[in-house]
């Protein structure tokens, strides 16, 4: 079995269309495919995905379009001959707002959607993909091994009382159900810092700039989260930004949270002093 987050009819034979964002997750998830020995084809983003990435791939086996270009894209699934499609990697968000170069056919999508965050636009853009006959995978798949794992992945270095854990737990629940981030820091019962639309690392920086000590960063996923995008991620840059805040302690959704590069990234919080939990039904002790 390739990946438990595989669909049963999944077919090794048909290729698989990367679309990707920014950093290492698209370069890990492409490893693992072709590692299985499934075809890839990779579609890119200019000022997006990564220079050396794109060119890791033959000119006939890769599209690079601007962000926006919603009607290349589907295009270059279909001279493709794509049997799936996988999202991975984080477009910047302020893409949003500017440096957009929307198509026509993206114009024309942007135009129906009430609300635009990134569960609709991505959930519409999955439609159009899904609208070629092409089934778009569970961003999870073929990297089980780098989710968080429950209980202490970490020697745990700091006792924080567990009625704070929890809080923080709960907070972080509530605001992804409420769709206004997947992450929070609190200290001691307190909210210091929610995530909105600035992304993880943001926040981190601003909860660090209270300079104070026991902060605990919690990440989650939403209660009916879409993990064909979106799905949250714990990596290297995550570790420098609580590093760099003096945050001690990090609470993330077992089986659910992404820990890219996830041996080093243990290691490497170890050294810092970085405590690092997986949560589910089963709570710290």
């Amino acid at each position: 079995m390739h990946s438990r987050f595989l669909p049963p009819e999944f077919d090794p034979t048909r290729p698989i269309a990367v679309i990707a964002g920014k950093a290492i997750y698209p370069v890990l998830t492409i490893a693992a495919i072709q590692r299985s020995g499934i075809p890839v084809r990779l579609i890119a983003f200019t000022d997006e995905t990564r220079e050396d990435l794109i060119d890791s791939f033959p000119e006939n086996e890769r599209e690079v379009i601007h962000v926006g270009q919603l009607g290349k894209m589907l295009k270059a699934l279909r001279s493709f001959d794509a049997g799936y499609a996988i999202m991975v990697g984080q477009i910047t968000p302020k893409r949003l707002f500017s440096g957009l170069r929307p198509d026509l056919k993206a114009a024309t999508l942007l135009m129906k959607l009430k609300r635009r965050n990134a569960e609709t636009i991505f959930g519409a853009i999955a439609e159009e993909i899904a609208g070629l006959g092409i089934h778009q995978l569970d961003a999870r798949a073929f990297l089980d091994d780098q989710l968080a794992d429950a209980g202490w992945m970490t020697v745990r270095c700091e006792k924080v009382e567990q009625t704070y854990l929890d809080h923080g737990m709960e907070i972080a629940r509530e605001c992804a159900r409420l769709d206004i981030g997947q992450g929070v820091v609190v200290r001691k019962g307190t909210v210091i810092a929610v995530e909105a639309f600035e992304g993880t690392d943001e926040m981190l920086r601003r909860a660090g700039t209270f300079k104070t000590d026991q902060m605990v960063f919690v990440k989650t996923v939403k209660p009916a989260q879409d993990y064909r995008f979106d799905v949250p991620v714990f990596g290297l840059r995550t570790l420098e930004s609580m590093r760099e805040a003096k945050i001690t302690t990090a609470l993330l959704e077992a089986e659910n949270v992404l820990m890219l590069e996830k041996p080093t990234v243990l290691r490497l919080a170890q050294d810092a002093g970085i405590q690092i939990f997986g949560f589910s039904a089963k709570k710290p002790d």
